[in-house]
């Protein structure tokens, strides 16, 4: 009975840790689910219609796929490019395309292909195939080219004889309804290995809230969480993971200043704001202050731009202005968080004098606005940045941090943007999803996880 009852033992043992090896060893299948409170109208990631966001390029980034990538530390890596290298001057830069790698409807990726795509995203770029390679003339010095290629708006696609848009990644459409859902599945066939899960649903204009109810009713395999939402979440139990500070929250002016006047009162708002506050109670502690373009994990000066409120400043200078305009308060109307914080912001300029309405116009005098992380390239970001505010873009020397600093300090100077926050992207994670893979700059790897527990 004992010699019975120990065979039993180490055999049960036996049958448990191989057990518990196979559920941590990836495996492949399952459908992942998830949701997104974007409503893209386009998959196209060269259409400059659609507004950027981590979760734009989140999505289009399953489908399509640049000449080169870039690390969380701007390194640069070869992608749809296995090397490159510039001519004199930086203005002549030179691409060798992947052997091997298909389009998702098995028609070869080819040099011919990938000129034809990147002079459609880049008109003013001369882009020709030269053998297995494709060249990229400028009538200027770009150093940072390769970078500008690893942007999603760079993407390599081409469109089928029936004009469905077709890339490299890792997945391909099913089915497509803009603005409703998107479904994937993994191509069979990818250059870069097969992904672990076999589909992806994504239902798209569902709002945070929809999302986490479907996340625990074991609808959903991952959900977006707002910035200030992140911790309740969490603290509920949810399974939470954050990027770093990916997307600046700022109040960005419609054009620029016309009076040394009009200059001083934009100087009394950005004074007149309450951060910390505004950080405590509507953001719920999410996020960080900023005074700065850059998050201080890229530029590592982030510090140096105040961000503190200072009242007494903002109404002194006030008093040296004998009129100020009402000016018009704009916010995205389906971002709950953007309504609230105006709210603040209005009440917050009263007090030193200035007035304001809030509105949902999108011709605001100035508006609440988020703008993305173009890039982990810092003069990549400058540069993105200030198209998006209609600053005049900076000249950048060199990429150093004093370079770098020179470049933003002289956007904040036009005072066509006030910068507020850094916030991060939030995600809650179903038990099944294994082996989370996201970039620092909240790019996302789904073809890296995979599902455990689930048919």
């Amino acid at each position: 009975m004992k010699r019975s009852g120990w065979c039993w033992l180490v055999t049960s043992s036996v049958v448990v840790t191989v057990l518990a090896s196979a559920e941590t060893r990836p495996q492949y299948g399952s459908t992942l689910r998830m949701a997104t409170r974007i409503t893209l109208q386009s998959l196209d990631p060269a259409d400059k219609s659609q507004p950027e966001s981590s979760a734009r390029r989140n999505l289009t980034g399953l489908m399509f796929e640049t000449l080169v990538t870039v690390d969380d530390r701007g390194r640069l890596e070869p992608a749809l490019a296995t090397s490159w290298q510039a001519g004199p001057g930086n203005q002549r830069w030179q691409f060798w395309v992947r052997r091997g790698v298909k389009f998702h409807d098995g028609s070869p990726l080819t040099p011919e292909a990938v000129a034809a795509a990147l002079r459609t995203a880049d008109p003013d770029w001369s882009v020709s195939a030269a053998g297995d390679s494709i060249v990229v003339e400028r009538d200027i010095s770009d150093p940072d080219l390769p970078a500008r290629l690893a942007m999603p708006r760079n993407s390599i696609t081409k469109r089928s004889d029936g004009g469905t848009l077709l890339g490299t990644g890792p997945f391909h459409i099913t089915n497509w309804q803009p603005g409703k859902k998107l479904s994937l599945a993994a191509d069979e066939g990818y250059w870069g290995g097969r992904a672990f899960v076999d589909a992806i649903e994504v239902d798209l204009g569902r709002a945070t809230r929809d999302q986490l109810i479907a996340l625990d009713l074991g609808k959903a395999d991952i959900a977006e969480v707002a910035v200030d939402q992140s911790r309740h979440a969490a603290a509920e139990g949810r399974r939470v993971v954050s990027s770093a500070p990916v997307e600046l929250m700022a109040l960005v002016f419609g054009r620029d200043k016309t009076s040394a006047e009009e200059g001083k009162l934009r100087e009394v708002l950005a004074l007149s704001i309450d951060r910390k506050s505004i950080r405590d109670v509507v953001l719920q502690g999410g996020g960080e202050a900023s005074g700065g373009i850059l998050p201080s994990w890229l530029s590592g000066y982030g510090f140096v731009f105040p961000a503190e409120q200072n009242l007494t400043r903002a109404q002194q200078l006030r008093g040296e202005v004998k009129y100020a305009p009402t000016w018009t308060l704009g916010y995205d109307a389906d971002d709950p968080v953007a309504h609230v914080m105006a709210e603040r912001i209005e009440l917050n300029a009263r007090d030193a004098g200035i007035r304001m309405q809030v509105t949902t116009n999108t011709t605001a005098d100035v508006r609440l606005a988020r703008l993305a992380l173009a890039s982990v390239n810092g003069r990549i970001a400058l540069t993105a940045a200030a198209s998006a505010v209609g600053a005049q873009l900076p000249k950048i020397s060199g990429s150093s941090a004093d370079d770098l600093y020179q470049a933003e300090n002289s956007i904040l100077q036009t005072q066509r943007v006030i910068p507020l926050f850094q916030l991060p992207t939030s995600f809650a994670l179903s038990i099944a999803v294994k082996d989370w893979d996201e970039s620092r700059d909240g790019t996302l790897h789904l073809d890296n996880i995979w599902l455990g527990g689930k048919p």
